[in-house]
């Protein structure tokens, strides 16, 4: 049967014919703007430094209170230290204080076997007993008997003169023989003698007579005779010279001691200082009055105000340090004889001082120091005079304004002229807010 050929409708249109070309070619044409784009996006990003600026760490010169100090290590001492010995020797009796004790003025420390030296005072004021009774008989007894006895002889001395006279007239009338006159003569004569012998003994029992004076002078010898008992005896005895704190002992009961044998020390009440070295080159920085604070490494939380009071006016040549003591006001408790502490002098203070990180500072040695600023968006090289310096900071008086920012060169490596980026950094903080000034003194005053 034959095939019947149909004829398409007059409405179907004919099917048209796909370019396979034309997706080909947007998609490398957009592989290519992409590509373009990347490299365009490289080389921007490699020449940014170049358009833009290096970004670089920048500190910000600040206004701020600085405080420069010089730091140095000392010991505690005492105004006075008393080096307690005796006088005499012996057997150690009793110690009455213990080593690191507070003493008062006046205190019983040690006091030897005084036995001997009791029986000696004893025996002493015996003897004075005896000389001062000797001395109230003469004045109570010896002296009214004298003058009672000069009185008698002076009255038997008259009677007598009175019977010579009578007899010397009845001889001349012849009533009585001259016998009879020789005996009332010598009788008067004796009687004469009786009463200059009277006055005599009642001359010496006077105040200013003989015998008075020899029992004077046998008191006195009786008084220093005790008084030196007195002594023997207190030099078994030391007390107290003053209050303060025993630092030293070296004595035990039984001991046997000699005169002027160290046995104790001790550092005397008074105004608490600290005795520091400091190196010569900060002498001009030290001044007499200047405040400071101190502390103790075993109270490292705890400080304490102190004020210099005194500089050695002499140069330790072998350490190239000057001596320099610090009083202490208000001691802390915690304070003890010789006690390592390091002090803190406020040499100078700037209530409103322009500064910047001591790490941005070059040629800080020379005398024209400089540092990088940023200035128009390009690293430019200041000159800068320079005040306070310290560990972490450094005051500049001229060159650089507050508000201004510098690059360190030592962490960035930027140089004079460059274009720059600033990032803005937090200034590090100080130690202890201020500008120290190291001390580098021969030795340390404790390793003497």
């Amino acid at each position: 049967m034959p095939e019947k050929t149909t004829a398409p409708a007059a409405s179907e249109a004919p099917a048209p014919i796909e370019d396979k070309a034309t997706p080909r070619s947007l998609r490398s044409w957009l592989l290519i703007a992409l590509a373009i784009a990347l490299v365009l996006a490289a080389a921007l990003y490699l020449l940014r430094n170049v358009l833009l600026g290096t970004p670089t760490p920048v500190y910000t010169a600040t206004q701020a209170e600085l405080v420069q100090t010089v730091v140095a290590s000392g010991r505690v001492v005492s105004p006075q230290r008393v080096t307690v010995a005796l006088q005499g020797s012996g057997r150690v009796l009793r110690v009455a204080v213990a080593q690191g004790q507070t003493v008062e003025r006046g205190q019983l420390l040690i006091e030897l076997d005084n036995s001997d030296a009791r029986a000696t005072l004893a025996q002493a004021s015996a003897a004075v007993a005896q000389a001062q009774a000797r001395v109230r008989q003469l004045r109570e007894v010896s002296q009214p008997l004298a003058t009672q006895a000069l009185a008698q002889a002076q009255a038997t001395a008259l009677q007598a003169r009175k019977v010579l006279l009578r007899d010397r007239e009845l001889v001349a009338q012849g009533f009585i023989s001259q016998a009879a006159l020789d005996d009332a003569q010598r009788a008067a004569d004796v009687a004469s003698s009786q009463v200059t012998s009277a006055q005599a003994q009642a001359q010496t029992n006077t105040p200013g007579g003989s015998d008075t004076a020899l029992a004077q002078a046998a008191l006195a010898q009786a008084l220093a005779g005790q008084q030196l008992a007195s002594v023997k005896l207190a030099q078994g005895q030391v007390l107290a010279p003053s209050g303060g704190v025993l630092i030293s002992r070296d004595v035990e009961v039984g001991d046997i001691v000699q005169p002027g044998q160290a046995l104790m020390v001790l550092a005397a009440a008074g105004q608490t200082q600290v005795l520091v070295q400091i190196d010569e080159k900060n002498l001009s920085k030290i001044a007499l009055g200047q405040k400071a604070l101190g502390s103790a490494d075993a109270f490292a939380n705890q400080r304490f105000d102190a004020v210099v009071s005194y500089i050695n006016p002499g140069v330790d040549a072998a350490r190239g340090s000057v001596e320099v003591k610090l009083t202490l006001a208000q001691p802390p408790a915690y304070l003890r004889q010789d006690m390592t502490v390091s002090i803190d002098i406020e040499t100078a203070r700037r209530t409103a001082a322009v500064v910047v990180p001591t790490s941005a500072l070059e040629d800080a040695a020379t005398d024209q120091p400089w540092v990088l600023v940023v200035r128009d968006k390009r690293a430019v090289k200041q000159v800068v005079t320079l005040g306070l310096r310290g560990d972490a900071r450094v005051e500049v008086l001229s060159g650089i304004a507050a508000g201004e920012g510098v690059a360190p060169v030592s962490k960035t490596g930027v140089k004079a002229g460059q274009r720059v980026r600033a990032r803005v950094q937090a200034v590090p903080p100080p130690a202890a807010k201020n500008a120290v000034v190291k001390n580098t003194a021969g030795k340390s005053p404790v390793a003497q």
